[in-house]
């Protein structure tokens, strides 16, 4: 049964290579684009028979052990998934496929999560059982209304509360967006963020985070860090991926006494919490725009433009804006925290939408260049 399985997920695998294109099969109705729709149904059917067949199995098993159990219950779920994407996608819905190596991971989302949301939570200002949800974080929205969230969940007509932050950012916190740099376009920018972190980090001694748009940036940006301290031991170039984040965070902290540069991309921009010393400088290489093959993305876009709406105000630049303010959240993380934070992007200033994301941040003093 075992091997019957994976023959039949190698079959699945070598039809989704056949049309696609950097990691991602994009869907359309049916099938996925460049798979016909009769192959497609012929290898998921095959897959189903076969993983039902090894799910009864297990279930006839599952009381010689709780690890026969727990295999029975993933068979299960990934019986629910392959009868997902056995039919035709419905109405409201986005697909896609990512292939990474020898494994390909089949997603479905929907586009709108407001109707969900409401049968989660129920109608605002229904009287029921007396349950309240609270939802708070410090990037939920943009304006004073949380638009943006309350929106896109459903949630019109719940109360909304902001509460001023206990930072004084004005005191604590500078924003510097370098004019001198090479577009971020150019092919010289990683190179140039990497001299000024390489700058900064050696007045500090460390004490340095670079969040990065790309892990292709991550990486050059790394690479050139190593170089530049080569002939300097105690300073460390820490590097998503090399270590558990858990693992780079604690030894991040120690950088007061040994001095360490941490180069990281998307996992880092939220969740890590440096207070102190630590951490007094926070270098972000580019406005965090989705990635434009993003197909969830690309199809709340279609439907924006269906309705009249710029995709790029209304969705693009919303959504940097709420990213750039979760990375620059970084830096400071207590009421005795100092820090600068350096955004390489010289769109930043100089575009209107620029200061759209700008208005987003919270007041910091600028300095100029």
């Amino acid at each position: 049964l075992v091997a019957d399985l994976g023959h039949h997920s190698v079959a699945l695998r070598a039809l989704c290579g056949a049309g696609v294109k950097a990691g991602r099969l994009v869907w359309t109705e049916d099938a996925p684009v460049g798979v016909q729709l009769e192959r497609w149904q012929a290898v998921i059917e095959a897959l189903q028979v076969s993983l039902n067949a090894l799910a009864d199995l297990l279930l006839r098993l599952q009381d010689h052990s709780p690890d026969v159990q727990l295999l029975g219950e993933r068979a299960s779920r990934l019986l629910e998934v392959l009868r997902v994407f056995a039919i035709p996608m419905q109405p409201g819905n986005v697909r896609w496929i990512d292939v990474t190596g020898h494994q390909a991971r089949l997603v479905q989302a929907p586009l709108d999560i407001a109707q969900a949301m409401r049968l989660q939570v129920g109608a605002v200002g229904e009287l029921g059982d007396g349950k309240s949800w609270i939802f708070t974080s410090a990037t939920l929205g943009l304006d004073a209304s949380l638009a943006q969230f309350v929106q896109s969940c459903g949630l019109e007509g719940s109360h909304v509360l902001q509460v001023s932050s206990p930072f004084d950012y004005a005191q604590q916190a500078a924003l510097y967006v370098p004019t001198d740099l090479p577009l971020p376009s150019d092919k010289g920018h990683s190179a140039g963020v990497a001299q000024l972190v390489a700058q900064g980090a050696s007045v500090l001694g460390g004490q340095t985070l670079v969040l990065t748009t790309t892990l292709r940036a991550m990486r050059d940006i790394a690479q050139a860090l190593r170089e530049h301290f080569a002939d300097e031991p105690r300073m460390q170039v820490l590097l998503q991926g090399e270590a558990s984040k858990r693992e780079l965070i604690e030894r991040f902290r120690q950088s007061p006494t040994q001095g360490a540069v941490l180069v990281a991309s998307v996992s880092f921009w939220e969740g890590v919490d440096v207070p102190g010393d630590a951490l007094q400088l926070v270098v972000i290489d580019k406005l965090p725009f989705a990635p434009p093959d993003d197909p969830l993305l690309q199809a709340r876009a279609r439907h924006l433009q269906a309705t009249g709406k710029s995709p790029f105000a209304h969705l693009h630049v919303p959504l940097a804006a709420i990213a750039l303010k979760q990375g620059a959240g970084r830096l400071i993380r207590s009421e005795t925290d100092r820090g600068i934070l350096v955004v390489c992007d010289v769109r930043l200033v100089q575009k209107g939408y620029g200061r759209r994301i700008l208005a987003a941040l919270p007041a910091m003093r600028s300095i100029a260049t």
